[in-house]
C-alpha cells in the first residue's frame, strides 16, 4: 500500500482536545503541503468520517487512529492505534470508560480549582466542542480565558500539575491491556512518545519487551517532547526489536505550539503499519 508523502501519523482536532473541526484540520495539513495525515484523537474515533471527507475533497491520504490512554502505576502513557474496528466491542467499551472517567476528572479538577480561583464548569464546556471528551486540556483554556494563566501550556505547569495541588488521576487501562485491546480489534499499536522527560523515563526495558511480546507494533521516536538521550535509547531498542519508528507533529492547532509536519514518518514505515492491521487485510498479516 502506498501512502503519500510527507506522512503526519499523530494529529487532534476539536473532538477532543485540539482547536479545529476534523475538516479544519484536513484543510490545515493540506495547507501544511502534508500528503498523508492520521487523526488519533483521544479514546475517540467520532471524528473519522468528517476527516476522511474533507481529506478525499482535497487529494490527502488519511489514516484513521486514536490516542488510547493507558497507565503504569503513577505514569500516563499514551498508545497510538491505527487501522483499527472502531466498532470492536471490547475497545469501545473500555474507551467509553475512559471518556467517562475523564469528565468525572475534570469536574472533581475544576470543584478544587473554583475554591482558590474564579471558574465554574459552564467556562470549561465553553471551551469544548459538542460531544467532545472533555479533559485537562479544556480546562487549561477555560483558566487562560479568565487570566489565571498565560496560556494552556503555563496551566499544565502550575495549576494543572500534579503537583500544582489540585490534580485527580484518571482512570485508564494498564499498556499491555490497550496493546491488546488495539490488536483484539485488528489494528497496530505504537507507543506515543516515550520518553518526554528523558531516558530515564522510559518504561523499563523488561516492561518495554512485554509489549512487543503481546504485539507491540511501534514506537513514535521522532516527536518534539521526545528528548536526545530517550531518542537515541529508543532507536536502538527499535533495531533491537524490528519496530517501526514514527515520527509526528502531534499537532494540537492553536493549543499547542506543535506545527503540522514537524516530524514525519517515512512511507516505508506507514506502509509496515498497514501490512500489520488484521483489520485492514481480513485475517493476520504481521509487520515483520
Amino acid at each position: 500500500m502506498d501512502f503519500r508523502p510527507p506522512i503526519d501519523l499523530h494529529t487532534h482536532s476539536s473532538v477532543s482536545d485540539g482547536t479545529q473541526s476534523p475538516a479544519e484540520l484536513m484543510r490545515a495539513a493540506s495547507a501544511a503541503g502534508l500528503g498523508t495525515v492520521a487523526l488519533t484523537d483521544h479514546d475517540s474515533t467520532a471524528g473519522w468520517a468528517e476527516a476522511a471527507a474533507e481529506a478525499a475533497r482535497l487529494g490527502l491520504d488519511f489514516v484513521p487512529g486514536m490516542e488510547l490512554s493507558t497507565r503504569f502505576g503513577w505514569k500516563s502513557v499514551h498508545m497510538l492505534a491505527y487501522f483499527f474496528d472502531p466498532a470492536s466491542a471490547g475497545l469501545v467499551a473500555e474507551t467509553e470508560r475512559i471518556r467517562d472517567a475523564r469528565r468525572t476528572r475534570a469536574e472533581t479538577i475544576v470543584t478544587r480549582l473554583a475554591a482558590d480561583y474564579e471558574l465554574t464548569w459552564d467556562d470549561v464546556l465553553a471551551h469544548t466542542a459538542p460531544g467532545a471528551t472533555v479533559g485537562r486540556p479544556h480546562i487549561a483554556d477555560a483558566l487562560v480565558t479568565r487570566g489565571h494563566v498565560g496560556t494552556r501550556s503555563e496551566a499544565f505547569e502550575t495549576l494543572l500539575h500534579p503537583r500544582g495541588g489540585y490534580f485527580e488521576p484518571l482512570y485508564a487501562p494498564s499498556p499491555l491491556e490497550g496493546v491488546a485491546l488495539i490488536r483484539e480489534a485488528g489494528g497496530v499499536a505504537v507507543l506515543a512518545h516515550p520518553a518526554t522527560r528523558g531516558r530515564d523515563n522510559v518504561l523499563d526495558e523488561r516492561y518495554l519487551t512485554s509489549l512487543v511480546d503481546a504485539g507491540l507494533a511501534g514506537l513514535e521516536i521522532d516527536h518534539r517532547e521526545n528528548t536526545e538521550d530517550g531518542r537515541a535509547y529508543l532507536r536502538a531498542f527499535a533495531a533491537r526489536h524490528g519496530l517501526v519508528v514514527t515520527g509526528s507533529s502531534d499537532y494540537h492547532g492553536a493549543g499547542k505550539p506543535n506545527l503540522l509536519g514537524e516530524n514525519l514518518t517515512d512511507p516505508e514505515a506507514l506502509a509496515r503499519i498497514a501490512r500489520g492491521s488484521k483489520h485492514l487485510s481480513g485475517a493476520r498479516n504481521p509487520l515483520r
